[in-house]
This record gives C-alpha cells, structure tokens and sequence, in this order.
C-alpha cells in the first residue's frame, strides 16, 4: 500500500509540475515554466535512480537506465518540457503497470477471500463454533446456507447443493447425496446439511489452493529473465542510434529526441502482467497453475504421459452388473451387501456404499461383523446372515464349490451370500472416464503431438481400457522407478507433461517438465512435486490450461516484440530529426499504454472446454 501511495504522489507531482509549466509558458512567464517543469521532474528522476541503484543491487539491469538517461539529458540541453513529458510517462507507466497487477492479483484473491475463519461442530447435542484448526477427522459439522464449507468431508445429511464455481469454474450448483464427497471452498447454495470431516483443515483441498495461490507469484517465468536480457539489448541499440544521430547531425537535441523515444519503462514489465493474468484465468477454470515459470512450461509440452487409475479412468471401482443366483432381487443384493460392507474401508467396499446410497438405499446397520482382510466380511443384516466378498471365500464360507465365473481382463467379481446360501454376483470395475476419446483428440488440437500411457496394470487390462483411444505408446506393469525413466526416454520427442494421482506418481510428476496431480478430491492439491493443480476431477480442464498458457505466452512475447519494434522505428525517426523530444515523449507513452493494455488481454482467454 505504501509503494502505490509513493507511486501516485510521484504522479500527481509530475502531471502537477507539467500543467504548471505549461500554463506559464503560454502566459509568457518562461523562466517560470523552466522551474515548474523542474519540479516535477525531479521527484521521478529520484525515484528512477533510487530504484535503478536497488536493482543494481541485485544484479539486475533494465530499461529504467533509458529513462533516467533520456530525462537527464533533457535537462542538461535545455528541453525541459520533454523532460517534464517523460516524468509524466515514466511515473504515469509504473502506476499503470502497479493497476494492471493490482487487477491480476483481485482475480487471484478471489479465492483467498473465501478462506472460512471457523466451523459449527455437533457436540453433546449443542452446536459450538470452533476455529478452524480444531476440526478433526470424524466431527459432524453444521454447513448452513451461504457458508463455505471449511475443512474436505462427506454428506450426512440426505442431500446438499454446494457451488463449486469459485474453485472448479462449474457454474451450476452440484448436488450431494449421502456419502458424497464435500470439497472445502465450496459455497452451500440451499438448504443447511451436516457432513463428516475426513481431513484437518490443513489437509484439506482448500488449504491446498491457499498455499499454492501465495506461492504462485514468486518465481519469475524464464521469459521474464530473456525480457531482461532484451532489455540490456535495447538498451545497447538505444545508446547507438542516439550516439549516431549526435555525430552526423551535429546535433545534440537528435540524441535527446532518440533517449526520448527509447524510454518503453512499462514494455518488459507487460511480461509478468501478462503470464500473472493468465495464471488467474487458469484458476477460474479450476486449473491452479504454481506461478509464471510453470505457465510458461506449459505452453511448450509437446508429449503427454497419462497414469492409467484415477486418470483416464474414475480411480473408484463402479458396478457394471449384478447377478442374481437365489429369490433376491439385484436391489435387494446390492442393499445387503451395501450394508454389511459399511463396516469396511476397502475401497470395493466403500464403492458399493456408495452405489447404494446413490440410488437412494436405506442400508440397515450391521451386527456381529467379522472381517477376513483382503477377502471379505461375514455379519449379521436384520436377523440374515450376509457373507460379501471374494467368490472362493464366501464359496469357502457356505461350503459350496467356486463357480469360477469368467470376468474381462480389469474386472472384479464381488459374491453376495445370504443364509448360507449363493444370493448373487456384483462385478465391479473401473471404466474409462465419458468422454475420454474427445479429450485427447482436444489436447492434440492445443498442441500436444504424442500421447503415452504408464501404468501400474497388467497390459491386458490397460489395453482393454484403452482401445480406440488412439494412443503413440502404452507401457504397463510400470514401478514409480520405471515411470520416471519413462519420462526421461519420452524428452527425446519434445518437453515432457506427466498427469497422475500425485501420490504413487510423485517421481514421475517431478521429473517431468511438467507435473500435473488430479486434486480434486485433496491430497492431490497439497502435492509438492505437481507443477499443476485440476481443482476438478476431470482431465478435460488440462486442455483449458493448456489453451490460457499458450495464449497468455503468445500475448506476452506480441506485447515485447510489436513494444519494442514500435520504439526502435520512433527512435530511427527521431535520428533523422523527423520527431521532436516532445513528440517523442508523447509517442513513447501511447505504446507503452497500448502494451499493457494488450497484456491484459490474458485475463479474457476463452478456452474451448
């Protein structure tokens, strides 16, 4: 706040100083103007110098060298109205860059704002009000309307509305039953509903975001660093044509005119503006990208290496049907296996819960559980015996012999005994996410040339899963170890885009150019080794990301080249003595406007999603 309020007194002075003098001039008081004129241009010509000694510091050079050249040789031949000029553009770029950033940086705090400061727990049969670090995995929460949802957790009540816009750019309002997952961030837009915290706030996919959306402007992207090293360029060319025009012509006022011309203090500077914007435009489409260096990365990836589980496909197991062998019907089968199965954790068995209560199932609570890990549960639902789980095993359990039922390669068969006897069959899988075809087919559209797929599977799995897709190589049976090499071998064909779960493919993610976690559903979010973030669980957004990042380069390298190619045809013609120090000034600031002004045009990329 302080840097804007010096930023805007520099301004004032300098448009203060400038209007002051010119009405001097024009009431015949020259001597007068001289001294308005330079008044206002030595607060920014302080300012200049204060900040190029700064950068110095740091070893950095820029075009602010320019500026303070062109304003002091102002002064020392006499054009103190060119100087005031530039004052004015100088000061009046940096507020103009300080407003095109504060711009960027409110699209990029409209997720901050949302960061809830506590949570309403049930306890003892009162509501208390928590802050938001003392949520623990298990509580039951309070979500009223209009709240934001704080900590990730699942739906206890019968349904919930949430909006998820602010985190995934999903503009309809979702729908929740039971059991359904509750992203933290999201805005509950009907009813008041309970949920279940699984994860600690600091965990959650929220906290994630946070981190990632402070961390995300730190770095500078590697075309921000060339624009520097074109900056010492131009700076170099500058001194040149200004050294020539003195020296042919004679003329000191031409080298004056030159400098003048060549002050673009706001060009380089239309770099960041451009790639923060397109961060900011990234994160509305639910694709949270970890600062200008990983956006700039992104836009070159030219090979794509897809994890099989949870990528292309869900990553949760799903029933694909279900066989009835007694009197029960598949209702009824898949309600007693649903609620025995409550009493699990493995992911088969949470998977068809879910399926149960998706179809709106009232599940019994089950008694006299017993589970056999890795094999299945026997317990008792409503005074019948239920016996879920592999087919050997509930055979094993009724005395009866395995029918050894054939499954497609992937598949999982699930038997359901009740009362001692072989009630039916639910075979589950995990398919291949809606879609998936179309996806990959816009990713090539955005520049993408080879597509491989790496996974954990067997390859008749993987090759079963896959067909039709289209893609340049599938590897299976692959290691963590082996994922990585994979991505090392792959550099040969271009940059390198690793997409996986972030948690088994952490070493491929980091290895590869660029590392992209599937975060939606938290863990993923928090993952160190991912470059890119999806907020939503679903990969067509990476071809949104991919669209803003080549789109927010493209803006920044037009802004930089069309900047500076306008400036060095302004500095040839003010060689020849065609521009004036004055007219210079004045041209010099109409481009540096119009670059900036271009450069926030990434904030209005509009991916096709």
């Amino acid at each position: 706040m302080g840097a804007t309020r010096v930023k805007t007194a520099i301004l004032l002075l300098a448009l203060a100083g400038l209007t002051a003098g010119l009405a001097l001039h024009l009431s015949g008081q020259a001597g007068l103007a001289t001294l308005a004129w330079w008044a206002g241009v030595l607060p920014a010509l302080t300012a200049l110098v204060i900040e190029i000694a700064r950068s110095l510091g740091r070893g950095e050079t820029g075009l602010d060298i320019v500026a303070a050249l062109s304003m002091s040789a102002a002064l020392g031949f006499g054009e103190t109205l060119a100087a005031a000029v530039v004052a004015v553009m100088y000061s009046g770029g940096t507020f103009l860059e300080g407003f095109a950033e504060g711009r960027v940086r409110r699209e990029m705090q409209g997720l901050l704002s949302r960061v809830p400061r506590s949570a309403t727990r049930h306890r003892n049969g009162a509501l208390q009000e928590i802050p938001l670090d003392e949520v623990a995995p298990g509580d039951r929460l309070l979500i009223r309307q209009g709240d934001v949802v704080p900590v990730d957790g699942t739906l206890a009540s019968a349904t919930g509305f949430v909006d998820a816009s602010a985190l995934t750019g999903e503009s309809l309002p979702l729908r929740l039953e039971r059991g359904g997952e509750a992203m933290s961030g999201a805005t509950n837009v009907g009813e008041a509903f309970d949920m279940i915290a699984t994860r600690p706030a600091r965990d959650s996919t929220y906290a994630g975001i946070v981190r990632l959306v402070e961390a995300a402007q730190r770095a500078r992207a590697p075309m921000a660093r060339l624009a520097d090293r074109w900056a010492l360029g131009f700076l170099a060319v500058t001194l040149l044509i200004a050294s020539a025009a003195w020296a042919l012509s004679g003329d000191p006022i031409r080298a004056v005119a030159v400098l003048v011309v060549a002050t673009p203090c706001p060009l380089i500077l239309a770099v960041p503006v451009a790639l923060v914007a397109g961060l900011s435009r990234a994160a509305h489409y639910g694709v949270l990208i970890k600062g200008a260096p990983a956006l700039e990365a992104l836009a070159r990836m030219r090979v794509l290496i897809l994890d099989k589980t949870g990528t292309l496909t869900d990553g949760r197991p799903q029933i694909v049907s279900i066989t009835c062998l007694g009197g029960q019907t598949e209702t009824e089968i898949l309600r007693l296996a649903a609620a025995l199965d409550q009493a699990s954790q493995h992911p088969v068995a949470q998977a068809i819960v879910a399926a149960a209560q998706a179809r709106g199932l009232a599940l019994p609570v089950p008694s006299g559980v017993t589970e056999h890990p890795g094999e299945g549960l026997v317990g008792q639902i409503e005074a019948q015996r239920v016996i879920v789980g592999g087919e050997g095993f509930v055979a094993a359990q009724i005395g009866a012999n395995p029918g050894g039922t054939a499954l497609d390669a992937g598949a999982v068969l699930v038997a359901v005994a009740v009362d001692g006897r072989m009630a039916g069959h639910l075979v589950m899988a995990d398919p291949l996410r809606a879609g998936m075809a179309q996806i990959l087919t816009g990713l090539r559209r955005e520049g993408i040339a080879r597509i491989v797929l790496a996974t954990g599977d067997r390859r008749e799995v993987a090759e079963r899963v896959t067909q039709g897709l289209g893609l340049d190589g599938l590897s299976a049976g692959m290691t963590p170890g082996g994922k990585v090499a994979l991505v090392q071998a792959e550099r040969a064909q271009g940059p390198v885009m690793m997409v996986g779960d972030g948690v088994n493919d952490a070493p491929a993610l980091a290895a590869a150019d660029v590392g992209v976690a599937m975060g939606a559903r938290g863990a993923a979010a928090s993952a160190e080794a991912a470059d890119v973030v999806l907020l939503v669980d679903r990969i067509d957004r990476l071809g949104a990301g991919l669209a803003i990042a080549r789109g927010a380069r493209h803006i920044a390298l037009q802004s930089v080249v069309v900047g500076i190619g306008l400036s060095v045809l302004g500095m040839i013609a003010a060689a020849f003595g065609a521009l004036s120090p004055v007219q210079g000034a004045l041209l010099q600031e109409v481009i540096d406007v119009a670059v900036i002004l271009n450069a926030l045009r990434a904030l209005r990329i509009v991916p096709r999603v």
